[in-house]
């Protein structure tokens, strides 16, 4: 009888929220660019934006205060530079995020990080992050269709020659989970900054302080 490996084949990371707390700064920038148009970034506002693009963070913030949709390139710009300032003073680790990363990459799985970030913003974090971590990088302008789609995940899957199905992600986020189910693979979200609807069937952690790859195989398994 032939033996079935143990997963996972492959352990896919979101960024922001995820690994880091960087959700915070997007909240800085998001609440200076809202004056600078001169509004209020509302919080059910900031809510949609979690787990999205800076395109769709932006649209929706033009659309809330009433404000022109087609300029939105010149603030995406605006909120991009930014955000790097923002970055470049560093995110912190979330809780047991440092951790689980480095006991995955300590046992030879492949990893890859899937964030909706900017590749241009996403290297600054690498500095925190650390690139040599991670076997395959996608970012949110290197897809054609951005979380909720599974494009990113798929991407990052056929980029590792992993089967989706048999591999993790952990994700913080509503579109980020939605995305990585939908990829076919086993997903694990992480309270962040909004509450994840009940009927996204993720496994669901308080945290990932404490949380190792006996944990998520365990969780997995059952």
């Amino acid at each position: 009888m032939t033996e079935v490996p143990e997963l996972p084949q492959a352990v896919f990371f979101d960024m922001d929220g995820t690994l880091l707390d960087s959700e915070r700064l997007w909240d800085v920038a998001l609440e200076e660019l809202a004056v600078v148009l001169g509004g209020i970034l509302r919080p059910e506002v900031r809510d949609r934006m979690v787990g999205t693009n800076e395109d769709a963070s932006v649209i929706f913030l033009l659309e809330d205060l009433g404000l022109p949709v087609e300029d939105f390139p010149e603030h995406v710009q605006w909120l991009r530079e930014r955000m790097k300032t923002l970055f470049a003073i560093g995110a912190a680790w979330k809780p047991g995020a440092q951790e689980l990363l480095y006991e995955v990459r300590a046992a030879g799985i492949p990893t890859a990080l899937v964030t909706s970030t900017a590749r241009e913003l996403t290297e600054v974090l690498l500095g925190t992050l650390g690139a040599e971590n991670f076997d395959v990088i996608i970012c949110g302008d290197e897809v054609q269709a951005r979380k909720p789609d599974p494009e990113p995940y798929a991407t990052a899957a056929a980029k590792l020659g992993v089967d989706p199905a048999r591999s993790f992600a952990i994700e913080d986020s509503p579109s980020g989970s939605e995305s990585a189910l939908a990829a076919g693979a086993v997903t694990f979200t992480v309270p962040s900054e909004v509450a994840l609807p009940e009927s996204i069937p993720a496994h669901r952690l308080a945290t990932l302080d404490g949380v190792t790859l006996a944990t998520l195989r365990a969780i997995a398994a059952a």
